[in-house]
């Protein structure tokens, strides 16, 4: 039954640990495909075009704007960030799962853009939980920090528009869980319309012939 790809778009609270997950998933079975943006912003050392971004200028990115060329794109901190089009139907026509990670407005606009896309939601098994994580990372200021748990809190309010909640609290386990969700979302009536149909006219021609 399976033909085309899933569009996965994952949002979740920063410090729950999507983008392990997200690697995790890709390490552990090879029918899913990170998501990869274009930027304005110059590469930094040791990255590569088409690895990790696909670098444009802002004339480039700015035409792909207006030819409807990105899936959904936004500024930030005076650089562009977008997802192209292109590269993401691409993937799904070959018949690999895409996984799109990405912040609550935009996976709501792609929602729109792509009704069967499954939306996911990472989180901590708790709010002291995820205070933990962000804590124990020893990169950031506290003043960071209640900045991400503040911002955790109006994210908070759109989970409800998600498909699944995954709570990531063992790494293994969820990996599990999140391949299991996306294989049953390729067995859905709405994305089987064709063998559903074939299959009936087999049922009503086998009644005709008996």
């Amino acid at each position: 039954m399976r033909s085309e790809g899933i569009l996965i778009v994952v949002s979740g609270f920063s410090g729950a640990g999507k983008g392990t997950l997200m690697k995790r998933l890709v390490e552990k079975y090879d029918n899913y495909a990170l998501s990869i943006s274009a930027t304005t912003r110059t590469p930094r050392q040791g990255e590569e075009e088409g690895r990790e971004y696909f670098f444009l200028s802002r004339e480039q990115f700015e035409k792909r704007i207006a030819d409807r060329a990105l899936i959904e794109y936004a500024e930030y901190c005076g650089n562009y960030y977008g997802t192209p089009r292109d590269y993401v139907e691409k993937e799904l026509s070959c018949g690999r799962d895409v996984i799109l990670e990405i912040e609550i407005q935009g996976a709501l606009k792609i929602k729109e853009q792509y009704p069967e896309a499954v939306l996911l939601f990472v989180t901590t098994p708790s709010a002291g939980e995820l205070r933990r994580r962000l804590s124990g990372r020893g990169t950031e200021t506290a003043e960071v920090i209640e900045k991400r748990l503040g911002r955790a809190v109006k994210e908070a309010e759109g989970i409800e528009r998600y498909d699944y909640i995954v709570i990531n609290d063992d790494l293994e386990t969820c990996v599990e869980e999140l391949h299991g969700i996306i294989t049953a979302a390729h067995h859905t009536p709405g994305r089987n319309g064709e063998f559903i149909q074939t299959m009936r006219r087999e049922l009503e021609g086998d009644q005709i012939e008996n």
